[in-house]
């Protein structure tokens, strides 16, 4: 049995994609109109986001199916910790708190970790597919409207581990395409104790 997850995320999330875009502060994003404050509280945001999301991930690398999504390559925690560390200095973590909103995100992505782990398969494909499409047009707006120089302060958007960013998304699409079939896989096997 094959299913093409990759289409169907990437479908089923077009809607929320559309409509995170109308939000006005994404509009002003994607305009280059950015203070340095808010930026740094997005970034800051983000680094709690990632983190949890590595740390679950990270405990689940041995999952029979998500483990065939786990890429370190992938992660952003130190690249924002980087950006954090240039824009505010080392002690960034003391004015820089998560929002209520990034709170409940952090909550949920612990949640499901325990409660219902292959939904973190969504989770994982809509920010790091999200920041290697389309982060390098993201750094360059960045670029410009902080006016930032020579990579400093875009490390986010910085995949180094990551030769060919095409070619890797045609690799974790192809992955994620098999994993549907992995876990009706895994759970006739519970059921049967067989997987043919």
């Amino acid at each position: 049995m094959t299913s093409d997850l990759a289409r169907q995320l990437r479908e089923g999330t077009q809607h929320s994609h559309s409509l995170a875009e109308s939000v006005g502060f994404i509009r002003c994003f994607l305009k280059g109109a950015l203070d340095q404050a808010t930026y740094q509280q997005l970034i800051a945001n983000f680094y709690y986001i990632y983190t949890a999301l590595e740390t679950e991930m990270a405990q689940l690398q041995e999952h029979s199916v998500l483990g065939q999504i786990y890429f370190p390559e992938l992660h952003r925690q130190q690249s924002l910790t980087e950006d954090l560390t240039y824009f505010c200095g080392f002690q960034w973590p003391q004015s820089l708190q998560p929002s209520p909103a990034t709170n409940l995100y952090v909550e949920r992505i612990q949640t499901l970790a325990i409660s219902d782990p292959l939904l973190m398969i969504s989770h994982a494909y809509t920010r790091y597919l999200g920041d290697l499409s389309g982060g390098q047009i993201l750094k360059t707006i960045v670029q410009e409207g902080l006016k930032l120089r020579d990579g400093q302060g875009t490390a986010f958007y910085e995949f180094m581990a990551i030769a060919d960013p095409k070619a890797f998304k045609v690799k974790y699409r192809q992955t994620l395409n098999q994993l549907a079939s992995m876990a009706h896989c895994t759970a006739d096997s519970r059921r049967s104790q067989s997987c043919l």
